[in-house]
């Protein structure tokens, strides 16, 4: 009792004791997941202008979006619908500003106009119908939660998109240009100067002969750093292991190839089997045969012998019936090849027919109501009648055939190639003599076919074809398998690239990966190896081994480059350039004194050349290029005046004005101000999002997470 009262006594230090404790335990769960004190929620994907994209709305457009594409990695749907919801935020803003809404009445024109040519809102006239709309939307609300707020999305996308449109043609409307814009644009381009001009090149100076240092170009970069600003980046170095078939798995496949050409026995549950060879197959017991062992499935076609193409083209072509050639291999497979087939067919075919479907085929229409029997049977009964008066044919067409392509033509198709029609139908016209009438089952229905015509006779021959893969043995797949875990093993004590040359493997460097990239040259989409690359406690020297299409890749990683200012290394390939034209340049004008052409000319052993007629529009001289400065300068000087040394693009140079050309006086400068007109509106159209995206504040969290 007397422990109690002194506690009771003493609560409101406890008290004190305990919330300094839990706020000890907070702190420490801040500190440790960094994340919840500096970053945003794992649940933001992204802020535009201070609006939160919650993961839940993102990824449900990216599920959705994702279920409409095809040939798209998750990667890029995400990307996409990234870029979409910058945009709508981005947007958004600006119709706030400016008041702009979707009114009902607008909202149900817009869908109509989106929504006309749709036949599920259609009636009978073909016309628009409010109320199926009404109808539709209403089934979805009471029916599925999901379709509805698709509709929803559907119906803001389409808001979206005309208020983008409203906006768009109220800034267009604001540009515009005036007559005397007009007026400077036909001077700019009418006003013409002829030169004379020395032109001292930079590439008469070697580079090697260059030195510039390491300091010069980090003070570059600091001069330039808008041009210098990069995302964080990451450099690698990967070795693939390709599990490729060796040697021994192709001799594998060609020796059980001569096997099945030649015919073996093996033994089964006591007993002796004896599988006949595919040479000594009678021809009809072809197609089981291959579709039994090959992996490219019996193709019952003939083939013209003067458009056949294959490797073994030569050899194939002087067998005779029932005769095989191979193994031979094409491409990454082995094949054995046997003629089942040799005939003479026309190179094409005219003919007509008449098309009775059934219930069920592809070319049945609701209206269709016969059954295959009763579809067959009322085939053999025109047959029977065209068989005794052809003269109905096109009658019957009329009055039966369901395919409307060709009645209009009397059933008629005229001269069609060997492949253009279905298997059944190709066979009866080729295979058959002109006169022949027949009915023939395709998938379309019951085709009653009469032969009008044939021309141009060709060898041709039938082939069967048994076709396997050569693909790496179980053998070859763990030789693989040990040699990337020896590989990664060799790279804990030895220098990563020392170990790809001590084993003669190709090491490929990759660099400037970007936190949101997915494809590595050579290895294709790889998000696992860039999400690595990216860890928190990864770093420069780190391997690891990935399992990727085909293998293994090793991957070491050779470079943190943290956002900001490019690293010296990256920068160079554009600031060397840069410098060496500075430093040129100063050469170049150095202990020169001459103040004429020839005198320039003569200091450095060049020439001087003329050029005419050149424009401020397209500041161009012949023979020396793109100048904009150079002829800047030769516009501000009068006839018979020469320049100072200009320090241009390619080179430095001296000019003299030799001539001027005003442009000609119009008395209406309208033309001109139409075309600069033109050009701001186009620039509308292409700079007026980028350059709203630019000055919002976008804050991208995807790669901590959807990525």
């Amino acid at each position: 009792m007397a422990i109690l009262n002194k506690i009771r006594q003493k609560t409101a230090i406890l008290i004190f004791i305990i919330a300094m404790a839990l706020f000890a335990f907070i702190l420490s769960s801040l500190f440790t997941n960094s994340d919840a004190l500096f970053s945003k929620s794992q649940n933001t994907v992204a802020t535009i202008n201070g609006k939160d994209i919650s993961r839940e709305s993102f990824m449900a457009k990216v599920e959705a979006r994702q279920r409409q594409s095809r040939g798209q990695s998750s990667s890029q749907v995400m990307n996409a619908v990234y870029e979409a919801e910058v945009r709508q935020a981005v947007m958004e803003e600006q119709f706030n500003v400016l008041g702009l809404t979707v009114e009902p009445e607008q909202m149900r024109d817009l869908l109509k106009t989106s929504l006309a040519t749709s036949p599920q809102f259609q009636n009978e006239a073909g016309l628009f119908d409010q109320g199926k709309l009404n109808e539709y939307i209403l089934s979805l609300k009471d029916t599925s939660k999901e379709a509805y707020q698709q509709w929803v999305d559907y119906e803001a996308s389409v808001a979206s998109g005309a208020l983008q449109q409203d906006y768009f043609n109220l800034v267009k409307a604001g540009t515009t240009a005036t007559v005397a814009e007009g007026k400077l644009e036909h001077k700019l381009e009418g006003d013409k100067v002829n030169i004379k001009f020395v032109q001292v090149p930079y590439a008469s100076i070697v580079d090697s002969t260059i030195a510039v240092s390491k300091s010069e170009i980090k003070d570059y970069i600091n001069k330039n750093k808008k041009e210098y600003e990069v995302e964080a980046s990451r450099s690698l170095n990967y070795v693939k292991f390709d599990e490729k078939p060796s040697l021994q798995d192709e001799n594998d496949l060609k020796a059980d190839l001569v096997k099945l050409v030649r015919g073996y026995t093996e033994y089964n549950n006591g007993k002796t089997d004896t599988i006949i060879g595919f040479a000594n197959l009678s021809v009809d017991k072809a197609e089981a045969y291959v579709n039994s062992n090959s992996d490219v499935k019996y193709q019952d076609n003939y083939i013209y012998t003067s458009t056949y193409n294959s490797v073994a083209k030569d050899s194939i072509l002087k067998l005779g019936l029932g005769d095989v050639y191979g193994p031979y291999k094409d491409g990454g497979t082995y094949k054995i090849t046997k003629v089942v087939a040799m005939s003479k067919l026309p190179d094409s075919v005219k003919s007509r027919h008449i098309l009775i479907p059934f219930v069920g085929s592809s070319s049945a229409t609701p209206e269709v109501t016969q059954t295959e029997t009763q579809a067959r049977a009322t085939a053999d009964s025109l047959l029977n009648i065209l068989k005794r008066n052809k003269s109905k044919f096109p009658e019957f067409v009329k009055t039966f055939s369901s395919d409307k392509s060709s009645v209009e033509k009397e059933g008629r198709y005229d001269w069609y190639p060997y492949n253009m029609m279905t298997p059944a139908f190709r066979d009866f016209t080729f295979e058959g003599k002109k006169g022949d009438v027949g009915v023939v089952k395709t998938p379309f229905g019951f085709h009653i076919i009469e032969i009008e015509g044939q021309k141009n006779m060709q060898d041709v021959i039938k082939l069967a074809t048994i076709s396997q893969k050569v693909e790496a043995s179980d053998a070859t797949t763990d030789k693989v398998f040990r040699d990337a875990s020896n590989f990664q093993i060799a790279t804990e004590s030895k220098d990563f690239t020392a170990v790809a040359k001590e084993g003669n493997y190709a090491l490929r460097p990759v660099n400037n990966i970007k936190v949101l990239g997915e494809n590595i040259p050579g290895l294709g989409e790889q998000r696992a190896i860039v999400r690595w690359a990216f860890e928190n406690n990864s770093k420069v020297g780190d391997v690891k081994r990935f399992n990727v299409p085909g293998g293994y890749a090793i991957v070491q990683i050779t470079g943190i480059n943290e956002a900001g200012l490019m690293n010296i290394e990256d920068a160079s390939v554009t600031v060397l350039p840069e410098i060496r034209k500075q430093k040129k340049a100063k050469l170049i004008r150095e202990g020169v004194s001459a103040s004429t052409l020839n005198d320039f000319a003569s200091a450095k052993g060049q020439t001087v050349r003329s050029a005419s007629a050149i424009n401020m529009k397209n500041p161009t001289i012949a023979g020396a290029g793109l100048e904009p400065l150079v002829v800047g300068t030769a516009f501000g000087l009068e006839v018979g005046k020469t320049s100072g040394l200009i320090t241009g693009e390619k080179g430095v140079f001296m000019v003299e004005v030799t001539g001027k050309t005003p442009a000609v006086e119009l008395d209406n400068y309208q033309s001109s101000a139409n075309q600069v007109s033109q050009t701001k509106l186009n620039a509308v159209n292409t700079r007026l999002f980028e350059a709203l995206k630019e000055a919002a504040q976008i804050e991208d969290n995807r790669a901590n997470t959807v990525q």
